[in-house]
């Protein structure tokens, strides 16, 4: 009982003393040992990792789930955080994508999936479907790849700087009142413990700054690790979005070929023709396919209607209504003379005709007229 109280009262004593010397110094009446550049450089770089992988870390999982409560889940992260603390395996939820696929796919069956409604209803629903995996996939990648090792840096290594500096800043304080005794010391004795004291604590605080230096310099393998993540983040996202896409060219496919379906740009029904397709020319060329508003096709219109297969495009004229401006995507060399060939960014006007392939439009240029493909195109309103 005796040795805790002594304990207990050179403990309050240390502590007085660094509270009266941290004191001093901020009111300018005590001197501060300053650390060297180095290692004020490498503190500094140590906090901006911190703060910013904080950041990054806060931010990523907003992308990744950015309403938890929206699949009826509140308080998702932190069921995972739990399961990580327990090391245990996070169980699967529904994402947002399924959810919408399941309400889809029942409205269908309540509507008739026999209905083009209810068929178009079970298309999209087994797309979102699809997605929903995707996402899920996604999610999952980036969590162990990504987030993972940040949080490890910011619940590990950041805490055991934190730790060893506030354990460095002490020895500071401790030197600098040693500093201080010694220069207050008037007898012989008095100055002889006073130097004996301040030798102690400048090893102490030397020894400190030597562990502390370590760890700060550890944080540029932080940074190659952090760096290798993030690759492993890009690369995972690129195949999501990769696989989001194929998954909705698919689904534009299939809604293509249901009877009664108005759609836009859509694979077409009659027979390819004999060049490459532009789709598939645009894909190897490199540029992405874009958005486009394309004049509305009713896909499964009438066996009567008449085809524009083989006709002469110079002796098509345009509909009293219909034509739009167009601004030319990129360059296009016609395969024929049907075709008209196009110079990216000039102005066209374009139309479709009853029955024609809907990857195609006429366009007219002054006095020249002929089939162009849509995916060169960006259609004006």
């Amino acid at each position: 009982m005796d040795f805790n109280m002594k304990k207990l009262a050179s403990d309050a004593g240390v502590f007085f003393t660094r509270a009266v010397q941290f004191t001093e110094e901020k009111l300018g009446q005590a001197e501060k040992t300053e650390l060297d550049a180095h290692f004020e450089n490498l503190l500094a770089r140590a906090d901006g990792t911190k703060n910013w992988t904080e950041k990054i870390l806060r931010q990523t999982e907003v992308l990744l789930q950015p309403n938890p409560s929206l699949s009826g889940l509140p308080g998702a992260r932190v069921e995972e955080f739990l399961y990580e603390k327990l090391d245990r395996k996070v169980p699967s939820r529904v994402t947002n994508g399924e959810l919408l696929a399941q309400y889809m796919i029942e409205a269908a069956n309540d509507f008739g999936p026999g209905t083009p409604y209810g068929k178009t209803l079970i298309k999209v629903g087994e797309t979102e479907r699809r997605l929903g995996g995707a996402e899920r996939d996604f999610i999952h990648s980036a969590s162990i790849n990504f987030l993972s090792p940040l949080r490890n840096f910011l619940e590990g290594d950041w805490r055991t700087i934190s730790k060893e500096r506030r354990i460095l800043e002490n020895r500071r304080l401790d030197l600098d009142a040693c500093k201080a005794r010694l220069k207050k010391a008037k007898a012989a004795e008095a100055k002889a413990a006073a130097e004996h004291e301040l030798r102690m604590a400048q090893t102490e605080f030397d020894r400190q700054a030597e562990v502390t230096r370590l760890l700060l310099e550890g944080i540029s393998s932080t940074h190659v690790n952090h760096l290798r993540c993030l690759h492993e983040f890009a690369e995972a996202q690129a195949t999501y979005y990769a696989q989001c896409y194929q998954y909705m060219l698919d689904l534009q496919k299939q809604l293509g070929r249901l009877p009664g379906t108005f759609v836009g740009n859509v694979e077409s029904t009659s027979p390819p023709p004999t060049t490459a397709s532009p789709t598939a020319m645009a894909a190897a060329t490199g540029p992405a396919v874009p958005t486009i508003p394309v004049v509305p096709t009713v896909v499964g219109a009438p066996n009567s209607a008449p085809t524009v297969e083989g006709l002469n495009p110079g002796d098509v004229k345009p509909p009293a209504s219909g034509t739009r401006k167009a601004r030319v995507l990129y360059d296009y060399q016609a395969a024929d003379s049907g075709e008209l060939s196009l110079l990216a960014d000039e102005m066209i006007t374009v139309y479709s005709l009853p029955g024609m392939d809907p990857d195609w439009l006429i366009g007219e240029r002054g006095n020249q007229k002929g089939k162009v493909p849509v995916t060169y195109l960006e259609l004006l309103s």
